[in-house]
Parts: C-alpha cells; structure tokens; sequence
C-alpha cells in the first residue's frame, strides 16, 4: 500500500510521526514522506536521526493554515493527520487555541485533501473522545465527526477518511511512564497518584502504529477503529515502576476522568466487533451503502449486544506489573 505513494504526516515529528516513519521507511518503499509540523528544531533534528534525504522532506507549517497546508499536500497519496494539543490542563486554560488547532485544523485537513485529491486520509484520536468531559475530548469528538462526515462531501472524489482511537501510550512524550520514571531517577520519596481508583487503557507506540498502518488497509472510509488492548491502574503502574515507594493523592486534575472509555453504550448499536479490534460505522452514510462488518483485508465480524460499553474500568484484559515492565522493555 505504501510503495510508490507519497506519504504526509501532520505534527510528523512527534512520538508517533518519528516511530510511522521509521517503519514505513524500514518496511516498504515509499517514494516521499513528507514532515507537516511548526517546530524547526525538532525536523532538524528528526532530519539528521533518519539521513533519508532521497524520501524524506520536511515543510514548516501549521494546521491552522490552510493556505500552506494545501500547498504541502498537492500530489500526496495518504494523509495521517497527528498534529493536536493533546494535553487536558492546558486545553482548560486555553480553550481556544484547543479548538483552533484541533476542530479548525481538521476542518483544513479535510478541505486540501479533497481539493489534492488524497486518496487515504487517516486521523488519530484519543480515548478522551468517547463521552467527553474536557475540553480537550470535546474537541477531539468534534475531529472524529469531521473526518467521519468527510466521506459524505467527496461526491465523485476517490478520498476516502478514516479515525483510528486508542487509549494512553506508553512512554510517548507527556505520558505518565517517563514522569515517573523521571521522579524516580531523582530520588522521589513518594509517586503522585490522582486517584488510586483511576484506571486507563494502554498501548505501545509501535502496537499503535502498527494498528494505523493496518487500519489504512481495512478501510472503506467513515470508520473509526478502536483496537482491543488492557485497562491498568495508575496506582498498579506506580507501584510496578517503585514498589519500594508509597503514593501521595493529590486529586483529580481539571477535566480528568476516573476511567476511560472508548465506546460509550449510546453508540453500542453502532459498533461492529473484531477478533483484535471494533469498528464503529458512521451513523449517517449518504455514500453507497458499505458492509462494515468486512473490512478490505476480509475479516469479519459481528455487531455486538445493545448497551455494550468498552470501558478501562470493565475491561476483560488488565495489565499485571510484569506486563508493563515487559512493555517499556524494563528487565525483572
């Protein structure tokens, strides 16, 4: 799917930008991938870690114009738009600069994709989207029906759109992992817990990049996929990185929820399941009707029981100790 295709990546040099394109350029052979991000140093510096110059070109540019956008996104094949302020204290306090990058940035995604003719166009979401309580999440839901909807105003346009949600990250930047470990290492006497109950879904960068990179071959567009990974406590976290240090409650920061979800029950009769993912079709489709029960690489599935809910505190799969040591690749 990738061989041959120029590929673009909005906010392309974060966590997950920087390990997508050391896949895609270790495991296929694309003719272009193309960097879309505002911060210099940071192409810089992925620039000289990667040494492609034959594949790799890094553009300067913000979502919020749409103007540079579509000038970086003439003759690409496949959009993953990554780029969001993601952080949920920050969004609180500054509300609009949340809404601008994540709704309106959206909003230019779509549009220079159409008017590019982009065949793919793949955005990332977040647990925070499903049932949303803060300002962050809200604006993230309003992306997903965005990218969602797309499908339904490319009238005779080959692009098609897709969202790929998942839970926390381990290790990405800003993640609880390297807070800790970074506590840790400076010799903390106790680890910052919100809530002792708080509990929150969990994937590794390269689970959740090998699941974008699986998801743009399933999709038919208006999807969003949601793959199945463990629930674990904040507090079983914090003891499997110090068991030797107690925790300090400190309280539930703004905008924070106790657990996550990633399917709410009102969009249970929505919601078709897979052996290692779910699908959520789109609610309105005005496109050719689409068996979402198949995806392109012929799996199928069923639709699951009114009033399901995919939640990190009802979870069938937890994460013991030993398995997040084993995911942030920490000998026992």
């Amino acid at each position: 799917m990738f061989d041959g295709k120029t590929i673009l990546i909005t906010g392309g040099t974060g966590s997950f930008g920087k390990a997508f394109v050391s896949q895609v350029l270790q495991n296929y052979n694309p003719k272009k991938i193309i960097i879309y991000s505002r911060d210099e140093l940071k192409q810089y510096e992925m620039e000289k870690e990667l040494n492609d110059r034959k594949r790799m070109r890094f553009f300067i540019g913000d979502v919020r114009d749409a103007n540079r956008l579509k000038t970086a996104m003439e003759g690409v094949d496949i959009c993953i738009h990554a780029a969001a302020l993601k952080h949920v204290p920050i969004a609180e306090y500054n509300p609009i600069e949340c809404i601008k990058t994540n709704i309106n940035g959206a909003i230019n995604v779509i549009d220079s994709a159409l008017v590019c003719g982009v065949e793919y166009v793949l955005a990332l979401s977040t647990d925070k989207a499903a049932s949303p309580i803060n300002l962050y999440g809200a604006t993230k839901l309003c992306s997903d029906k965005l990218f969602v909807s797309a499908n339904n105003i490319r009238g005779k346009k080959k692009s098609k759109f897709c969202v790929v949600r998942y839970g926390n990250v381990v290790g990405s930047r800003g993640s609880v992992v390297p807070f800790f470990r970074q506590l840790i290492s400076e010799g903390a006497k106790s680890l910052p817990i919100t809530d002792e109950r708080m509990s929150r879904f969990w994937i590794t960068l390269q689970e959740g990049v090998e699941f974008v990179i699986q998801s743009l071959k399933r999709m038919h567009g208006g999807e969003i996929f949601i793959p199945k990974i463990p629930s674990m406590k904040i507090a079983d976290l914090a003891y499997a990185l110090a068991p030797n240090l107690p925790i300090k409650i400190i309280g539930i920061r703004p905008g924070e929820k106790l657990h996550e979800v990633m399917i709410s029950k009102d969009d249970s009769h929505l919601t078709i399941e897979f052996e290692k993912f779910f699908i959520l079709e789109p609610s309105i489709s005005f496109q050719t009707p689409i068996d979402y029960t198949q995806t392109r690489l012929g799996e199928k599935g069923v639709r699951v029981e009114s009033g399901f809910e995919y939640s990190s505190d009802t979870n069938s799969q937890w994460l013991s100790p030993e398995g997040l040591l084993e995911m942030i690749g920490v000998e026992q």
